[in-house]
């Protein structure tokens, strides 16, 4: 059985959809800050969730059956369309993913409902840095599924930004252990008020490390990296160019494999 319950600040259940397979939530609401959306499963834990009609749909993973949601407001919304959350009514949805959708060789990062912060679904981006503390330069925002990179900003250019910091990482947990066997970074291309990368490095959690090269450009670039089971990868010891500018960023990071049994 899948759940989907809209709770308001007082975790009082305002909304509830529930189903074999498929949970389909419409509310005749607005919301207002402190509501969070909760998603439950009770025998499996692999789900398409879509959390607004103006959000994509994405896969999560649920180690624990549950997923809290808190609705975004205020300086959070930035990174998200304008369509989001508007008032009058709101749907979501989540369903168990098939056996042959989890063995399908995919990319294991995007989740457009990844938050900041700790959470108890993956994929799970975090960083030692997000510019200014600002959503649209927070971690999460590399696997929300959007690659637009001639701008920077709200969104959908809502980026990874570093601060200017030469040690800036970015780790992406996946909450289980799956196969991979590359992945393709999309450098934010606002130039010139961008710089870029012309070097990086991934560390997997089996031990592996990979240094990698990078181009100006705004075109993915693909990373071979052999087969592995991971559950986590880091991106770190990146590089800057020798651009005057102090801003090089990370639009998108997508990771290839498929789960594993």
């Amino acid at each position: 059985m899948i759940r989907i319950e809209y709770r308001n600040a007082r975790d009082e259940v305002v909304a509830r959809a529930e189903g074999a397979s498929e949970a389909l939530l419409c509310a005749r609401a607005e919301y207002a800050e402190g509501d969070s959306l909760v998603v439950a499963c009770d025998d499996a834990k692999h789900l398409m969730v879509q959390m607004d009609a103006a959000m994509a749909p994405g896969e999560v993973y649920l180690p624990n059956g549950v997923m809290r949601w808190p609705v975004p407001f205020g300086e959070g919304r930035r990174a998200y369309s304008p369509a989001v959350f508007m008032p009058g009514r709101h749907i979501a949805s989540a369903r168990a993913m098939t056996g042959d959708e989890c063995a399908a060789r995919r990319n294991l990062a995007c989740n457009p409902a990844d938050l900041r912060g700790d959470t108890a679904f993956f994929p799970h981006c975090t960083a030692n840095v997000e510019t200014r503390g600002e959503s649209v330069f927070a971690a999460r925002n590399v696997i929300d599924g959007l690659r637009h990179n001639v701008s920077h900003g709200d969104w959908p250019y809502q980026s990874w930004g570093i601060g200017a910091r030469e040690d800036a990482w970015c780790r992406l947990d996946l909450g289980r252990e799956v196969e991979i066997d590359g992945m393709a970074l999309t450098l934010r291309a606002d130039f010139p008020h961008d710089a870029w990368w012309v070097r990086g490095q991934v560390e997997l959690s089996d031990g592996f490390v990979r240094d990698f090269p990078l181009r100006k450009t705004g075109d993915r670039q693909f990373i071979d990296l052999g087969a592995h089971r991971v559950s986590w990868l880091r991106l770190q010891n990146m590089v800057k160019s020798d651009d005057p500018s102090a801003f090089p960023s990370l639009v998108e990071w997508e990771v290839f494999g498929r789960d594993i049994g």
